[in-house]
């Protein structure tokens, strides 16, 4: 699979070439845009996992860029609500199911074709990803199986393109491992990411409109003034640059690669903040820099300005990695996976 510029359209792109989030952005967004989903209609991520026939971390991919191009909003329920956060509706909740929408010939085939391990591979992805920090830990292929209700090969599968992105090895009696990401792994990923970024926003500036880039400003300028920021706030500003912005190049193996650096340094920063770290206003206004100079077409000033801002979290991420010995493993770890002392 290649990550392409999620902002294209589903037919700019052949099937099977993006990764199953971006397929299911797309079809949302064409039914936002034609109407079919309504107005404050609640979208929640389980019903749209059944109707995607999918696991829930695409769903949630999804409606992150959504939410980032303010075709839905966060309300005080559960869910999204379809509509700019401007937008002054009551929540609708139809069976996202009752309103039949069809899911274009493109979306069933890539879920007609697809391979079975692709259904479950980004939360697995996931799972492994947030738990590098914490030391090694084991997988457990019939766990992992019988969790997701799928075969032993498929997990084997799952398993085998997990080992090829670098997220887990096979260790000397054959068990699979993964972690630990160390104070010098984080140091050597922020610098691959120093080097990478900078390139892939001068070739993604040319991907997306002006007003996408003053919306995402305007958002980060919002939250400047703030005191208190919750986890998921960073975790907005921070997608919308390094994922939005960023994975827009239209260097598709680029971009795959920064996904794949990426990763376990973006979840384990979320366990991180989610365990009631304060927040550096800092990255607000490093974002702000970055967009500000873009908007004045000042490219190579703002590549300049990612380079820093990306140093500054390198510095931030390393000050964090001192609590894990405080904090010891993460509450929810995925079942199939087990601490090990290897």
């Amino acid at each position: 699979l290649q990550l392409n510029n999620p902002l294209m359209s589903i037919q700019d792109t052949p099937v099977g070439t993006r990764h199953l989030y971006e397929l299911v952005q797309s079809v949302l967004e064409g039914h936002i845009r034609s109407g079919r989903l309504p107005l404050g209609q609640v979208l929640l991520e389980k019903p749209l996992s059944d109707l995607f026939q999918t696991s829930r971390a695409p769903i949630q991919k999804a409606l992150a860029h959504l939410e980032s191009k303010a075709l839905i909003h966060r309300f005080e329920g559960r869910g999204y609500l379809v509509g700019s956060p401007a937008t002054e509706t009551a929540p609708v909740r139809h069976d996202i199911r009752s309103l039949k929408l069809p899911l274009t010939a493109e979306m069933d085939e890539a879920l007609q074709t697809r391979g079975s391990w692709e259904i479950i591979y980004d939360e697995v992805e996931c799972a492994v990803a947030s738990c590098l920090v914490f030391g090694t830990y084991r997988i457990i292929e019939i766990e992992l199986a019988e969790h997701f209700g799928v075969s032993r090969t498929v997990a084997r599968d799952v398993l085998g393109r997990l080992h090829e992105r670098g997220l887990v090895r096979k260790g000397p009696t054959s068990h699979w491992l993964a972690g630990p990401l160390t104070a010098k792994d984080m140091r050597e990923m922020y610098e691959l990411r120093c080097l990478l970024e900078p390139a892939a926003l001068k070739n993604a500036i040319h991907q997306v409109t002006r007003s996408e880039i003053e919306a995402m400003r305007e958002r980060v300028f919002a939250r400047e003034s703030q005191q208190d920021w919750p986890a998921e706030a960073i975790d907005e500003i921070e997608s919308e640059l390094h994922n939005t912005l960023v994975l827009a190049t239209s260097n598709a193996r680029l971009a795959e690669t920064l996904r794949h650096v990426q990763l376990p340094l973006r979840e384990t920063e979320r366990f991180l903040r989610t365990v009631g770290l304060p927040a550096d206003h800092a990255v607000a206004t490093e974002h702000r820099l970055i967009y500000d100079l873009l908007l004045t077409d000042a490219i190579e000033a703002a590549a300049a300005a990612l380079e820093a801002h990306l140093r500054a979290e390198s510095r931030r991420s390393l000050a964090l990695l001192k609590t894990v010995a405080v904090i010891g493993s993460p509450k929810q770890l995925a079942p199939y996976l087990k601490r090990s002392a290897t």
